[in-house]
């Protein structure tokens, strides 16, 4: 480290002021802070504390909370494609070889094309490069689904950071999260390709007699439809070739068919524990996007209607993103709510209709996606109302 440090300091002048590459300053800044601490202070004489950790330190927490999804999710892709060709007892390495060949191309062209967009960006107008697409690189993948043609997924990124943040500021000013931007664009503009039976066979040659890409959605959807339970429709799935792949248990492991990173509870749940140790993440919106949801699932078991309302709510929590979703994605801290209360409302919200847009709107199966989507543009309007009603409360107390 110390000779990587020698060469960067001995090549820094020419990027400084009046060096042959100036405009390029930044760029070079990015790198420079993102394998060593920045040495620059605010100038300000005095005491002061220095913190061990900025923004870059902050993001690849986030990212380290997110590898256990990752890693679940290579070694899945490749059971499934064992699995579709009839030889599910090939070995650890042999489903990790083939999950890397299918799920890092679509990491690296996620990461490729937007971090290019952002050192673009950051050329031209002269500003430092922002670290926030550090953790958005990672999430745009771990929500496609692993046949997702890479050049959807680099127009995805394309739109989702030039539309979703550039046009509003950058890093810290936009409205929506990102990456549920690039998927949204995609589930509108392709809507075949990442949509219902999201996983299909990968590589060459055909799959076994009888396989199929269905997930829980899909099913439960078809459930509603048919009137057949759900919780039969699941305990039966892949009977002759892959029997119980939709049961509880298994649904919370996560072994089956699904995004990348989305398809495992229990990794999400490790990543939600590395989240809320560090404090880089908020337990209370975590545990609201779960209890809205579990709450409305409850509630439509009262209800009744069809097979799909009535449903078990605990399902609800183990299939689809939900738990990726409430973990990674409501947490957001520029699109979420700011304020304590606000977050318990904020996450409620996202849990309740979640469940509704999954139940009553068959077109949008994976209904965690629009949830987080909506409440991110009412998160600013329930901070307001918590505000408001404090000051009110604050008023009422005081003695004039």
């Amino acid at each position: 480290m110390d000779f990587i440090k020698h060469q960067i300091e001995k090549i820094k002048p020419h990027f400084e002021k009046g060096g042959k590459w100036e405009k390029h300053y930044y760029s070079f800044e990015a790198l420079e802070t993102f394998l060593f601490a920045p040495a620059t202070t605010n100038g300000i004489k005095g005491s002061q504390i220095r913190d061990a950790i900025d923004l870059k330190r902050l993001m690849m927490t986030v990212i380290i909370s997110m590898v256990p999804c990752l890693l679940f999710g290579i070694w899945n892709v490749g059971h499934q494609h064992f699995l579709a060709i009839g030889q599910a007892g090939a070995t650890l390495g042999e489903k990790f070889w083939v999950g890397a060949i299918q799920v890092l191309p679509v990491v690296v062209v996620s990461y490729g094309v937007g971090l290019g967009i952002e050192f673009v960006f950051a050329t031209f107008r002269r500003h430092p490069v922002n670290e926030g697409f550090l953790v958005t690189g990672m999430l745009i993948p771990l929500v496609m689904p692993p046949d997702i043609p890479l050049w959807q997924v680099a127009v995805a990124t394309v739109f989702a950071v030039i539309i979703g943040k550039e046009a509003f500021g950058g890093t810290g000013m936009n409205v929506v999260n990102i990456a549920l931007t690039a998927r949204a664009f995609l589930y509108f503009a392709y809507p075949t390709d990442i949509s219902g039976d999201v996983w299909t066979y990968i590589g060459d040659g055909q799959a076994v007699a009888g396989f199929s890409g269905a997930t829980p959605l899909s099913l439960a959807g078809d459930a509603a439809t048919t009137g057949t339970n759900v919780v039969q429709s699941f305990n039966s799935f892949g009977a002759g070739w892959n029997e119980g792949v939709f049961t509880l248990s298994n649904l919370f492991m996560g072994i089956r068919p699904g995004s990348i990173g989305e398809t495992s509870t229990l990794m999400c749940l490790i990543g939600a524990a590395i989240l809320i140790a560090t404090g880089a993440g908020s337990w209370k919106i975590i545990f609201s996007v779960f209890g809205g949801a579990y709450a409305m699932g409850l509630f439509l078991n009262l209800v009744g209607g069809n097979a799909y309302v009535e449903m078990p709510a605990h399902y609800h929590l183990v299939i689809g993103g939900l738990a990726f979703g409430a973990v990674f994605m409501a947490t957001d801290p520029v699109t979420a709510s700011q304020t304590e209360t606000g977050k318990w409302v904020y996450g409620l919200l996202i849990g309740m209709f979640t469940v509704l847009i999954r139940v009553f709107n068959p077109a949008y199966p994976e209904g965690i996606m629009l949830a987080i989507l909506l409440m991110n543009v009412f998160a600013p309007l329930i901070d307001y109302f918590v505000v408001s009603a404090n000051k009110k409360r604050r008023l009422q107390r005081a003695t004039v």
